[in-house]
């Protein structure tokens, strides 16, 4: 035993640092595990206010101690868990790249595809692995059989990737695209489902939905906007960049039969990770965007002959989403929407901000945009980062002039006071 002792001793000795390294991480990773168990013996709405179960779930990233990055919108940071398995794939494949990916790795898609699809409540038959929600969109809108005169409702606050995709379909096939204004913050259903169906004419083929404006966090009455079309005849294309693993629903349960999303925002899978879902009787319609071989005409499959992809990136899928499910999406949504609360209820009451997003929860989320009178969104997205070290996104985009704030899971209270106390000063001194 002595002997024993001496060398286990003799040898964290010789490792140095590297040893105490590993110890360390080990030990965070448990006590991330231990917070995970804890944060799912409460309520959504006590586990959302358990401010230490989440600080030690912090410690499962590895973001920077000195910038509050509140732009997860765009792109989320992985756990490091996420990272260390994109790291360990991309070191496996290049020990023979041709053996190893292909024969190997390429095997691990379809459980990927099965985790996504219990996720998004649908069949793995009807999802296809992509890059972000402008390839899945993109697919849907280059895909459609639709001829000249044919009609596509869509609104001024999607996003700028589709839009450009609808107006090159408009320049090379002819088709019309119906552009509809919307009054943001909306807090009525009623009013978007009605400027949509009111602009329905014979030659309407396609109601395109963004879930969730980009602009502002708005929600969509997507659900009730893929009934409309149902009930029409119309297809129904939902981009839901910013809702899957955000809000709690299930893709079947909105009735589309297309729908697009990005894994590496809210699921904080890898970067340039994607999904796209087509109703299973729909397969044989679309093109896809890059030729596949005829048997696969009603097969998800076909959207994904890209030729040689990151293997390492679309395993490590898998991490992400036993990371998300292990917090639980009710206990995710509901931290969300606490954080929401706790910061945009601070600032909201100041004279000079200017809200664009509702703080119903039925009508919005993490994502919020709050402008300042007398500021453009630039100088105040400057001043929160020059002064504060506060990372957001401005958006000056038709009526909408201010700085998109998206916090995640990572975020802490103090972030979020930091937040407050900045925007608050900005305010009462706009430049």
């Amino acid at each position: 035993m002595n002997s024993r002792r001496s060398f286990i001793q003799k040898s964290f000795l010789t490792a140095g640092s590297l040893s105490l390294s590993s110890f360390f991480n080990k030990s965070v990773a448990e006590d991330v595990s231990q917070a995970m168990v804890e944060i799912n013996q409460l309520s959504p709405e006590a586990a959302a206010q358990d401010e230490e179960l989440w600080t030690r779930i912090q410690q499962a990233y590895t973001t920077s101690p000195n910038i509050i990055n509140l732009n997860n919108g765009g792109v989320s940071p992985q756990p490091k868990v996420v990272q260390d398995a994109v790291i360990r794939y991309y070191q496996y494949a290049n020990e023979a790249p041709s053996y190893y990916m292909w024969r190997i790795l390429d095997q691990g898609r379809e459980p990927v595809r099965d985790k996504l699809a219990a996720l998004a409540g649908c069949s793995a038959d009807e999802i296809a692995i992509n890059r972000n929600t402008t390839e899945a969109i993109n697919t849907v809108i280059f895909g459609m059989n639709l001829k000249k005169g044919d009609e596509v409702i869509l609104t001024k606050y999607d996003y700028p990737n589709m839009m450009n995709a609808w107006r090159q379909r408009e320049k090379r096939d002819g088709i019309k695209l119906v552009w509809l204004d919307l009054d943001l913050p909306n807090e009525n259903d009623d009013v978007i489902v009605k400027q949509f169906t009111d602009a329905v004419t014979p030659r309407t083929r396609v109601f395109h939905i963004t879930h969730m404006i980009n602009w502002t966090g708005q929600i969509m009455p997507a659900k009730k906007l893929c009934a409309e079309a149902r009930k029409r005849g119309i297809d129904s294309v939902v981009d839901g960049a910013h809702t899957f693993a955000h809000l709690d629903f299930k893709i079947s349960d909105l009735g589309c039969d297309y729908f697009g999303t990005s894994l590496h925002k809210w699921l904080c899978a890898p970067f340039g990770t994607g999904m796209l879902y087509i109703r299973k009787e729909k397969i044989k319609d679309i093109w896809p965007l890059l030729a596949s071989p005829e048997d696969q005409e009603t097969n998800i499959r076909k959207f994904e002959n890209i030729g040689t992809r990151s293997f390492a990136t679309e395993q490590a899928i898998g991490g992400a989403l036993n990371f998300h499910n292990a917090i639980g999406q009710e206990r995710k949504g509901a931290r969300l929407e606490y954080l929401k609360q706790y910061w945009a209820k601070e600032v909201i009451q100041h004279k000079n901000i200017i809200p664009y997003t509702s703080l119903k929860p039925e009508f919005s989320r993490a994502l919020c945009n709050f402008g300042v009178a007398g500021m453009t969104a630039g100088e105040v997205h400057n001043r929160l980062f020059n002064e504060y070290k506060i990372h957001t996104s401005p958006v000056q985009w038709e009526k909408v002039n201010g700085p998109r704030i998206t916090p995640h899971v990572y975020t802490t209270k103090y972030d979020l006071d930091r937040l407050v106390e900045a925007m608050l000063k900005i305010a009462g001194t706009p430049k």
